[in-house]
C-alpha cells in the first residue's frame, strides 16, 4: 500500500514539534499524557493508531511510551490523560497506558514521537499488543501517518 504524509496532521496544545515537553506530562511531574490533536483524517481510514515512542532511549529498540488503538476516523483530539476509553498496548514497562519521558540524568535530549497512523481497515486487535507487533498488524492497512516530536532532558 503507497503511504501518503501530506495532509494528515497532529498537534498537542502543550508543546510545538521540537519543544520541551512540559514537566507535567513527564514521568518527574504528575506522569499524565498530553492533550493531541489531529486534522486530515484521510479519506476511507476506518481506524486510527497512536504510539509514543523514543528512539533515544538507550535501549536496543529504543522505549515506547504509550501505545492506543482502536480510535474510530471521526475522533479529532485526545485530552490530557485520556487514552484509556480505547484499547491499550503495552510501553515498554510490560504495562498498558502513558507513562511519560524519563531519560537517564545526563543522557542529553531524547526526542518523544507521536505517531498517528490512519488505516484503510478496521482491524480487531486484542488489547496488550507491544510495539512490534502493532506495527507488523497494521503494516499492511496504513494509508497515511503523521508525528509530533517533543523533546525533554532530566
Amino acid at each position: 500500500m503507497a503511504l501518503n504524509i501530506k495532509n494528515l496532521r497532529i498537534v498537542s496544545p502543550a508543546f510545538t514539534t521540537l519543544e520541551r515537553i512540559p514537566k507535567r506530562y513527564t514521568s518527574e511531574g504528575e506522569n499524565i499524557s498530553p492533550p493531541l490533536e489531529w486534522s486530515g483524517v484521510p479519506s476511507g481510514t476506518q481506524q486510527l493508531v497512536l504510539i509514543c515512542h523514543d528512539p533515544d532511549a538507550p535501549l536496543t529498540r529504543g522505549f515506547t511510551h504509550w501505545i492506543i488503538y482502536g480510535i474510530g476516523p471521526t475522533v479529532s483530539q485526545l485530552a490530557q490523560a485520556d487514552g484509556s476509553k480505547f484499547i491499550e498496548g503495552l510501553n515498554s514497562s510490560n504495562q498498558p497506558g502513558y507513562t511519560g519521558p524519563a531519560p537517564p540524568a545526563g543522557h542529553g535530549p531524547h526526542h518523544y514521537y507521536f505517531w498517528l497512523y490512519a488505516l484503510n481497515k478496521e482491524l480487531d486487535l486484542k488489547p496488550g499488543l507491544n510495539r512490534e507487533q502493532l506495527l507488523d498488524a497494521i503494516a499492511d492497512h496504513v494509508i497515511e501517518q503523521a508525528r509530533l516530536v517533543g523533546i525533554y532532558e532530566s
